[in-house]
């Protein structure tokens, strides 16, 4: 019930992805149920795949997130994610108010144990492949240890989901050099070097089109301006060029041209951290995104993407109060 014409695309996306992806998966579609059930009638699907679960109440766009989570528990949103803490559901995609679901897995899912905050990683697309940005807008005030964890948390994302052994980190800064940028950005260049992961130094924002990193790191703030101009971008390209061909007819195939910096065509983003697969939709989605976020869900779920980062954000955070340890001794030895 979250996309601009719900719930028609959530249905015809979600008969989309019965028709294309493996047919091993059911969906459960969470909303008002006669509204659904009119939606399903307009298609032909597998059947036996497709279960509706009736959920009376709508959190609007605009709603305070956190306090709409609290006042309507038979949301499509909160009865959603209710079903994946259940065991009802192993994923919950929703192109609803970003917000509500973020407030909605916290409070249900929990973050995991060793998560300190959890991050949304969205996908940027660049002139060689998708990077993943990360964090989009979930933490606005950070410090430099959570910039790490981000690193880490689409690192194991990117190995996982999108099949990229050692993927390289960047941190997104105003220059390559280690000491540019603002206290938070130098101390996290720092901890990044130190660590396990294959970090490749900082990124300037003209550089990040050019794919040279597979997961791009930044504090919620700067990483939701990034997001929302590269959105802006296609469309001021599409309309120039559009403008442009028809006034000097040609044979430029503007469809494939732009369907690299489609979003529709990566999926949802994904809310790394929490204890369950939760991936975010854009309001605007059409059928296509809203498939192609199944099918995002579900290769989280067969590659276990969320043990995965349990147990890679335990050790670090053990391997780090180990080394904190062994300081400690040693300064009281000396």
């Amino acid at each position: 019930m979250g996309t601009d014409r719900h719930p028609a695309i959530e249905v015809e996306g979600a008969v989309q992805a019965l028709r294309e992806l493996p047919g091993t998966f059911e969906l459960l579609l969470v909303g008002d149920s006669a509204r659904i059930e009119a939606e399903l009638r307009r298609h032909e699907f597998p059947a036996g795949r497709i279960r509706v679960v009736h959920a009376t109440d709508v959190i609007e766009p605009g709603e305070p997130a956190v306090t709409a989570v609290r006042r309507k528990p038979r949301s499509s949103i909160v009865v959603g994610l209710k079903l994946q803490k259940e065991g009802e559901a192993d994923a919950f995609v929703s192109a609803g108010s970003t917000g509500a679901v973020m407030a909605a897995s916290l409070f249900h899912l929990k973050a995991l144990p060793a998560v300190d905050r959890p991050a949304i990683g969205t996908i940027i697309p660049t002139t060689v492949q998708p990077c993943l940005l990360i964090d989009a807008g979930a933490n606005v005030d950070c410090k430099p240890q959570h910039l790490l964890q981000f690193a880490r948390l689409g690192s194991i994302y990117v190995e996982d989901v999108w099949q990229r052994p050692s993927p390289r980190i960047g941190l997104l800064n105003i220059g390559e050099e280690p000491e540019k940028g603002d206290e938070l950005a130098v101390e996290a260049h720092r901890l990044l070097r130190a660590s396990e992961l294959n970090f490749v130094g900082n990124i300037e924002g003209r550089d990040v089109i050019r794919g040279i990193c597979d997961v791009l790191v930044a504090d919620g703030f700067v990483g939701n301006v990034l997001l929302k101009f590269y959105e802006s971008v296609m469309g001021f390209m599409h309309g120039m060029l559009t403008t442009e061909l028809a006034e000097h007819p040609g044979a430029l195939d503007l469809d494939e041209l732009f369907r690299v910096f489609d979003y529709t065509e990566y999926g949802g983003a994904p809310l790394l951290g929490v204890n369950g697969v939760t991936i975010i939709c854009h309001g605007g989605s059409p059928p296509r995104a809203v498939c192609n976020a199944i099918r995002v869900a579900i290769q989280a779920v067969e590659t276990r993407l969320v043990g995965h980062i349990e147990r890679a954000v335990a050790d670090a955070r053990a391997d780090t109060a180990g080394q904190g340890a062994g300081t400690g001794a040693h300064a009281e030895e000396s």
